[in-house]
């Protein structure tokens, strides 16, 4: 019956579904209801009806009105979705980025869903972040490919929010934002042998918006690739919040002309400096290399930056004439083998 849900949810929104066994064109409806049954669907116990494939295309713009994403999944437990890979989720959001005020929604939102397996999915071209996890325990993603052109804007590959023991790994992530966003209340978050870019890197925050208190703890981040991306390894926080952001790692990173390769952020979006701040503690930089397209490949903008450790840093300018800096601020923590070298007396 769980499984059943997502593909009565599926249907609900599908404008073109080219199926392997059945060709369905579903006409909106009024209620956006539909029996899986006038499908094909059999419902026996031992057919399994939960099988589609082909494209799925999201419906025009007047149809979202201001709905917050297109395919929500919330309050499921246990549910396995594997896309086989041949199957395809399109956004359309090229007819949504033009509009900066539009509130562009989320192709795919999972809330409050415990053991949660999703593999082999495709998402293309979402109008806003291509897969929401808010609320959620014990989630695995894998296998995933997650891609919208480099300037579209705020398509997030994977926003993570108030939730724990996310796994993501063996994924392709190209996007116009971060290509993992880890946001307020999230612990124990795995990412693994993944491509990041086009994209903003994978983040940890931003953490304390409007002197909020927001707390990241357990993240690790290892032997991923991160190729043309505006940042890698970043932790964003806001002047003002309270809160902390915690026994973090990000190890043996590959990068490959990449601007601000390794960057802690404290001063995010504002210049002004106050004296509260997300505590930042219990970070590793280990096995990191590559190449850098800004000048400074290691940033380290702090506030209130504590046990913080850097060791096996190889980044060189990714224009052979240059060399790449570093830049260190209220840093407190200890530096092993780094090019370049950072000094923070």
């Amino acid at each position: 019956m769980k499984v059943l849900i997502f593909c009565i949810l599926i249907l609900g929104f599908v404008s073109s579904c080219l199926c392997e066994r059945w060709n369905i064109n579903a006409a909106p409806t009024k209620n956006n209801i539909y029996n899986v049954v006038d499908y094909g669907a059999r419902g026996d116990g031992v057919t399994d009806d939960t099988q589609l494939k082909g494209k799925i295309v999201a419906p025009p713009q007047k149809a979202f009105k201001d709905k917050s994403s297109w395919i929500r999944i919330q309050y499921v437990n246990s549910l396995t979705i594997d896309g086989t890979s041949t199957g395809r989720i399109d956004g359309f959001g090229s007819t949504w980025w033009p509009c900066k005020s539009c509130r562009r929604p989320i192709a795919l939102s999972f809330h409050s869903c415990n053991d949660l397996t999703v593999s082999n999915v495709r998402i293309t071209n979402s109008p806003g972040g291509h897969i929401s996890i808010n609320g959620c325990n014990n989630a695995k993603f894998s296998h995933m490919d997650v891609q919208s052109p480099g300037d579209s804007p705020n398509t997030d590959g994977f926003d993570i929010s108030s939730s724990k023991n996310i796994l993501i790994e063996d994924s392709n992530i190209r996007v116009g934002d971060d290509c993992i966003a880890i946001n307020g209340g999230s612990s124990y978050i795995n990412a693994s042998r993944l491509a990041c870019g086009p994209g903003h890197g994978i983040s940890i925050g931003s953490l304390g918006r409007g002197n909020s208190y927001e707390t990241v703890e357990e993240v690790h981040v290892q032997n991923c690739k991160f190729t043309n991306t505006t940042n890698g390894a970043r932790i964003k926080t806001f002047p003002g919040g309270s809160g902390y952001a915690r026994k973090i790692s990000f190890e043996q990173i590959h990068l490959t002309n990449v601007k601000n390769p390794i960057i802690i952020d404290q001063h995010y979006g504002v210049r002004d400096v106050k004296e509260s701040a997300v505590k930042v503690s219990d970070v590793r930089y280990y096995g990191i290399k590559g190449t850098s397209a800004s000048d400074v490949a290691i940033n380290l903008k702090c506030e209130s930056c504590f046990n913080v450790v850097l060791d096996q840093i190889n980044i060189v300018s990714s224009q052979p004439k240059k060399k790449a800096q570093s830049y260190c601020k209220n840093f407190h923590g200890k530096i092993g083998s780094t090019i370049p070298k950072v000094n923070c007396n």
